[in-house]
């Protein structure tokens, strides 16, 4: 079987063996088989998709690609997370902490932001001092003695997906939820945990824009998930609106400092409570509620917080800054938005203020791009709140060289107010698995 047989078997929707998957990942890594044929498989998965089982076989052969993380030197179990991407989405730096300080071991690798969703390395290392780019016997030891540590993707990690990613963002073809599936589960899988929870997000600020896809895609990631032998299982999450009231690196890491503190219980502690149970859940910890209860306790007695602390410390960054948020909260420059009207809000778009964050200086462009960790929004005002005519909605923040008036007026346009209370939206949209 040649590379212009598969790809005229997936053309005609002909379900392919996962020897012939493996034999055209192998063939392409070994750059034995050109973009322009890759590209052309591509497009045809576009149009014709893939069944569960080739999906589950390119996935496996993507992570059998590069090198497997060895995860038996922790002495726990061990539960991965992933989040398909976000505005405000700083989960990460709370359930890993909570989880932890539940006795379950949480081994993280994690990438940079690019574009408008933030990346849980860039807010990490917005703490001074604090490295992510650690030997792995390091990262094992801090695993065994903290039960958390979130370090940079490194080494020949699934080279599969880099290769096949550039190949997609160049050729239209990143949109397949098979792709996106393989991509991601090809990653997680390579990881090594034992237990792997999904966070799909859904909405404006996601990649998956509505509710059917991201149904779709979560059901798949955890069918593969099961099918490679991990306990697996999928959040639907809504990203309509901003999660949580910062968004910008060093703004989010105050956030979460401040929910581990127990003084923060709105929206995004509800969806980190969550988070924290079903990772407890496929742990073996127990119910639904009393691993809920267990996640609570972790915020209550302080030890989240501790183990946060030590994290952080372990990777060599300056915990003052838990008590002095002066510390790493520097920015230059403050704008203040007001409200134009009376009413409640009904709308706060999470790409809009996800562009706003990324032109304020606190994302990049592209990978090569440098960020300003100060840079970023907080939300004075959020969805479904009543404001006044006058009253301030949030303020923009930057130390960065920007048009701050510019990207004010384009974030007043994009809110929407109105005489009528909008509906309560669930954090949780669904749950899979």
């Amino acid at each position: 079987m040649n590379m212009y047989e598969i790809i005229s078997k997936t053309k005609r929707g002909i379900e392919l063996t996962a020897e012939e998957i493996k034999l055209m990942v192998d063939g392409y890594v070994k750059k034995e088989i050109p973009d322009y044929q890759m590209s052309a498989w591509l497009m045809a998965v576009c149009f014709k998709s893939l069944t569960q089982k080739e999906t589950l076989a390119l996935t496996e052969a993507m992570r059998d690609s590069g090198d497997l993380v060895d995860l038996t030197g922790i002495s726990t179990v061990t539960v991965d997370k992933h989040s398909t991407g976000g505005v405000g989405d700083k989960t990460s730096l709370i359930i890993g902490p909570v989880v932890a300080a539940c006795g379950v071991s949480v081994p993280k690798m994690s990438g940079k932001g690019l574009g408008h969703t933030g990346g849980t390395i860039d807010k990490l290392e917005s703490i001074p001092g604090c490295k992510t780019q650690i030997p792995f016997e390091q990262f094992i030891d801090h695993i065994n003695k903290t039960g958390f540590s979130i370090v940079s993707q490194s080494g020949n990690l699934v080279p599969a997906d880099k290769l096949l990613y550039a190949l997609r963002d160049v050729t239209a073809t990143v949109d397949s939820i098979p792709l996106i599936c393989s991509s991601i589960m090809s990653k997680k899988l390579a990881m090594g945990a034992d237990c792997i929870l999904l966070d799909v997000k859904m909405g404006s600020g996601a990649f998956m824009k509505n509710t059917e896809d991201a149904c779709s895609l979560a059901e798949l990631m955890v069918s593969v998930g099961k099918n490679a032998g991990k306990k697996c299982m999928a959040v639907v999450t809504d990203m309509d609106i901003p999660l949580g009231k910062a968004i910008g690196n060093t703004l989010e890491v105050i956030e979460a400092t401040e929910i581990l503190k127990g003084n923060d219980k709105g929206r995004l502690y509800e969806l980190c409570m969550e988070l924290s149970a079903y990772m407890l859940v496929l742990a073996g910890k127990g119910t639904k509620d009393e691993c809920r209860k267990l996640a609570q306790e972790a915020i209550v007695s302080g030890k989240a917080l501790e183990v946060f602390k030590r994290s952080v410390m372990q990777q060599g960054g300056d915990t003052a800054f838990i008590d002095d948020y002066g510390m790493i909260d520097k920015a230059t420059l403050r704008r203040e938005v007001y409200s134009l009207s009376d009413g409640y809000i009904v709308k706060m778009d999470s790409e809009v203020i996800g562009r706003a964050s990324l032109a304020l200086g606190a994302g990049r462009v592209t990978k090569e791009s440098s960020i300003d960790y100060t840079a970023g929004i907080m939300l004075e005002k959020e969805y479904g709140d009543y404001v006044k005519k006058g009253e301030k909605l949030m303020t923009l923040i930057t130390s960065s060289d920007c048009d701050i008036e510019d990207i004010a007026g384009k974030l007043i346009e994009t809110i929407e107010i109105s005489e009528n209370k909008p509906q309560e939206r669930p954090v949780i949209i669904k749950t899979v698995g």
